[in-house]
């Protein structure tokens, strides 16, 4: 599969927010880490555009979103190799709602083709816009 964005790109996105961790490592790392999210943005978000499956991968110019998605998921996976592909359970997604008795109640859920992967608020409010959740039916 291809690198959605370039390895100059990502190193200037994460540069332009004060994190020099792409050009502090080498190309091998940065451009695996690059690959890593470009499959996990593929995967995820490309294949559940509206008009989009998994096989389609949109240019820049037609969806600038896709190489700025990449550039957050290649973070992530620098700075944690593997973060995109540990699974968990919806249990896992918990806020403390109870101090005094220690009490935690679960945020997350349990069901659905991605309950289990880890996500990106970044990367959701990125693609929310754009998502299907069936044939021609746009999630606002």
């Amino acid at each position: 599969m291809a690198l959605l964005g370039t390895l100059s790109g990502f190193r200037a996105y994460a540069l332009a927010r004060g994190d020099n961790a792409p050009t502090a490592a080498s190309d091998v790392a940065a451009t695996a880490a690059l690959m890593r999210g470009s499959d996990m943005i593929r995967l995820r978000y490309v294949a559940n555009l509206c008009g989009y499956d998994i096989t389609s991968i949109p240019a820049g110019s037609d969806i600038p979103i896709v190489e700025e998605a990449a550039y957050i998921a290649a973070s992530l996976e620098l700075t944690t190799p593997g973060f995109f592909s540990k699974t968990y359970t919806g249990a896992e997604s918990k806020v403390l709602t109870e101090v005094k008795g220690i009490k935690w109640t679960v945020v997350g859920k349990s069901e659905g083709a991605y309950a289990y992967m880890p996500s990106s608020s970044l990367i959701d409010a990125l693609f929310g816009p754009y998502m299907c959740c069936g044939p021609a039916i746009m999630v606002v």
